[in-house]
């Protein structure tokens, strides 16, 4: 491979890929805290929060203009201080009494900006590496893609929680100040990549008409469809992760309402630790074992083992609704063992989407299977409080083991080549 400029993979890379994680992270996930910790109930925040996932629902529909227009590197270093820019916006419209508009709207912007940068950094990744390169480096993007997790979900709310103590609790203040400070970072990292990036030869805005993008498009999306087993296949895509979908938007208010209200009462440091390095941690965990798995037998082996280990872990909510401890140590460990599970059957599912995506157009088709993960998140979480606050909590975490039943159903229903996966 030919470049202009060559620089160390190491030198961009990690950073790249922690840029790509960010974003997301306090997107999807800061959002909910910062909005429950502001005063909005349950319902309010899975409904405003849920729509956040729209932009990577729909990202198939403009993914091709990032081919078309500029190069994958303009679009990286473009969306990255746009992103940075939005953070900062997050902090200045959150004094105004109109803060729950802006910042919603800056939010949906910010992911907006996300998903594009996801689909031109995958790209550049392709090209800015030759193939054994990309194979050495696949881990090491994943490994900063988790520490950007880590930073986000557990450095972002040790930073609150001590911004919240400095302020006197005044939590406006706090995320304010949080948030100017991660959108300082963002438009370092902006800049840095500005000049670290390299300019592979391959990056180049293509010459392609826009009839021809055009026929392009529609032949993707039509031979998407003609896929043999579409529909299990697509059934499978929307409702596999149900239950999670609904559960994911309410664990946190779970852990942060008062004991009075069905919740565990812990404190923002506390919900760091858990949800920002031992979730993590286990979700790693049980990602790389299953990776593990399905090399050495295959991904029909090991589905069903999967199924039940991302559907019976849950059962750990059930308990803590109805026991409700105070020992961190207690919560702590059934929260690593539901994501230790989550992160092992969470492998299948990624696993069927590249299986379902092979053949002709396989870049597109998988863009087409995740945005159908993202419906699949997104519809069933913007109801998740309005049925947590009609059920409570213990009542609405049944609801979730009852709903792990969808996904034994639609898993049933595969087909898949006996030794797909196995090396």
């Amino acid at each position: 491979m030919q470049h202009t400029t060559r620089r160390n993979p190491w030198g961009w890379v990690p950073t790249l890929y922690f840029a790509e994680g960010l974003p997301y992270v306090i997107v999807i996930t800061l959002s909910v805290v910062m909005y429950k910790q502001l005063g909005l109930g349950n319902a309010e925040v899975a409904y405003y929060t849920g729509w956040f996932y729209l932009p990577w629902l729909i990202k198939p529909l403009w993914s091709p203009f990032v081919d078309l227009l500029k190069t994958k590197r303009w679009w990286i270093v473009t969306m990255q201080l746009l992103m940075g820019a939005g953070m900062a916006g997050i902090a200045f419209t959150l004094p105004l009494a109109s803060y729950l508009q802006w910042t919603l709207a800056i939010f949906w912007l910010m992911a907006f900006s996300s998903a594009t940068h996801d689909v031109a950094a995958d790209g550049f990744y392709m090209m800015g590496l030759d193939e054994g390169e990309q194979s050495f480096f696949v881990g090491i993007r994943s490994t900063f893609y988790r520490l950007a997790t880590l930073t986000g979900q557990g450095g972002m709310l040790f930073l609150v929680d001590w911004l919240l103590k400095s302020s006197e609790g005044d939590a406006r203040q706090a995320w304010m100040q949080a948030f100017y400070a991660v959108a300082a970072l963002f438009i370092a990292v902006g800049a840095y990549h500005a000049w670290m990036l390299p300019r592979p030869q391959s990056d180049q805005q293509r010459g392609i008409t826009a009839r021809g993008l055009m026929s392009e498009f529609v032949r993707t999306f039509v031979t998407f469809f003609q896929k043999e087993g579409v529909v299990p296949a697509l059934l499978f895509m929307l409702l596999f992760r149900f239950p999670e979908a609904q559960l994911g938007k309410m664990s946190i208010p779970f852990l942060m309402d008062p004991v009075t209200e069905g919740g565990l009462g812990l404190s923002l440091k506390d919900i760091g630790i858990i949800q920002g390095t031992l979730g993590p941690i286990g979700l790693t965990l049980g990602g790389i074992l299953g990776g593990w798995c399905i090399s050495r037998g295959g991904l029909k082996r090991w589905l069903w083992p999967m199924v039940w280990a991302i559907s019976l872990p849950d059962i750990v909510y059930v308990y803590l609704a109805y026991t409700q401890p105070t020992d961190l140590v207690v919560i702590s460990s059934c929260l690593f063992i539901e994501q230790l599970g989550y992160g092992f059957g969470f492998s299948a599912y990624m696993l069927f989407l590249i299986y379902y995506a092979r053949g002709t157009h396989e870049t597109a088709h998988y863009a087409i299977a995740t945005a159908f993960m993202a419906a699949g998140m997104m519809l069933p979480g913007m109801l998740s409080g309005l049925l947590q606050e009609w059920m409570g909590y213990r009542g609405f975490f049944l609801w979730i083991m009852a709903c792990c039943a969808v996904t034994f159903v639609v898993s049933s229903f595969l087909k898949i080549d006996k030794d797909f996966g196995k090396k």
